[in-house]
């Protein structure tokens, strides 16, 4: 062999590998649209193991694909932008950028895909189909999915996979549950009008502070009050905002937060009440108050087809299933789940922190598990996908 086909023979990347590629990941983390150092680094690597890289003329982010010709496509999708957070685990790989760090994983979810595009390459010949990759930015924004679909990366995919780290699960153990599993995430911003005045003399006015902390307090009523005890809600208000002295009654109070749902009709009356409540205990003050709303992902909804088989490539890695994991938080992986059936699934991390928290850890150990059951569903649902007559 030439020294030339030395060069350009593609390298085999082993386990230890995968978990170096996450360290590095996590040591330059990259908020939402700016991920271009990221997807650089992720193309260098793709391209190192022989994986083609597709051309979706996407400005962050990549689709690369393993296998081709006839038959079915499946995809397998893994987000990589981090959080405008300062990062404080004390690792000797942490952030050396200020003020960003990956502090949901998606290092993590990346260098997973990377192992099972590994996996997959190894045994490219035999799949009966494409596995396609995606490396998507700004799911922290809701933003990357729509961008993903827009360019075309879901055209003549059958299925779509994808999976979190859930750091409450132990290592080797996988959250897989058929249904609604994410919730719907909306956010919410109230305006509270009243009339300024001399804080001496707050009769002269209509305090717009004092209807919003009750609007505040009454909002928490609609998940006791206005919804069954057997529903899944959850409202919180997170940020509240109001005049700058400290003498002076302000005209306006704003406030801000998020409801959250698993069903879609639900999510509706969740909004209504919302509404109905700031204006009612704004009026019973002498103020107003509009509701603004930011529509954020719907609800994450697994095919039962895919989590039947998902639940039979735990079982062959000899990884423990558990059902019945949920999360009232949100993802817009949702998005392709609007377009082709999909799952997705919770990989136990052994972690101490919660996701978004500036100490968030994980351990590493569940990085091979990880890779290995993205690749097994991929080929297995490839197969499904491949019989005759057959859908998800």
């Amino acid at each position: 062999m030439s020294s030339r086909s030395a060069e350009t023979q593609p390298v085999v990347l082993a386990a230890a590998d995968w978990i170096e590629i996450r360290r590095h990941l996590h040591r330059y983390p990259e908020l939402s649209g700016e991920e271009y150092e990221t997807t650089a680094y992720l193309k260098a690597v793709l391209e190192k193991i022989g994986v083609r890289v597709a051309d979706y003329g996407l400005k962050t982010g990549l689709v690369a694909e393993i296998g081709g010709g006839e038959g079915p496509i499946v995809a397998l999708r893994a987000d990589i932008d981090a959080l405008p957070i300062e990062e404080e685990t004390g690792l000797p790989f942490a952030s050396e950028h200020p003020g960003r760090m990956h502090a949901c994983g998606h290092d993590f979810h990346a260098a997973a895909l990377i192992g099972a595009a590994q996996s997959l390459k190894l045994r490219e010949s035999g799949l009966p189909g494409t596995v396609r990759l995606l490396f998507q930015p700004a799911e922290e924004r809701a933003k990357g999915a729509k961008q993903l679909i827009e360019a075309g990366a879901l055209e003549g995919v059958g299925a779509v996979i994808g999976q979190h780290n859930k750091p409450d699960l132990p290592v080797g153990t996988i959250g897989i549950t058929p249904g609604p599993i994410m919730a719907a995430s909306d956010g919410f911003t109230v305006t509270v009008r009243g009339t300024a005045t001399h804080a001496a003399v707050p009769e002269s006015g209509i305090d717009p502070i004092v209807a919003a902390a009750q609007i505040v307090t009454a909002l928490q009523t609609i998940p006791s009050r206005s919804i069954g005890a057997q529903e899944r809600v959850v409202v919180s208000v997170t940020q509240i905002h109001a005049g700058n002295t400290w003498n002076v009654i302000p005209d306006t109070a704003v406030l801000s937060g998020t409801i959250r749902t698993f069903d879609e009709t639900l999510h509706a009356r969740v909004r209504e009440r919302a509404e109905e409540i700031a204006a009612g205990v704004a009026a019973a003050y002498g103020a107003e108050a509009s509701v603004r709303w930011s529509g954020g992902p719907p609800p994450v909804v697994n095919d039962a087809e895919l989590t039947r088989l998902a639940e039979q490539s735990a079982a062959a890695l000899g990884l423990t299933a558990r059902g019945g994991v949920t999360s009232p938080a949100s993802e817009d992986f949702s998005f392709y789940q609007r377009h082709v059936p999909g799952v997705f699934l919770f990989v136990g991390t052994s972690g101490s922190r919660e996701w978004h928290h500036p100490a968030f850890e994980l351990d590493e150990a569940a990085l091979p598990d990880a890779a290995a059951l993205l690749a097994d569903l991929a080929e297995r649902t490839l197969y499904r996908l491949a019989e005759p007559n057959t859908s998800t």
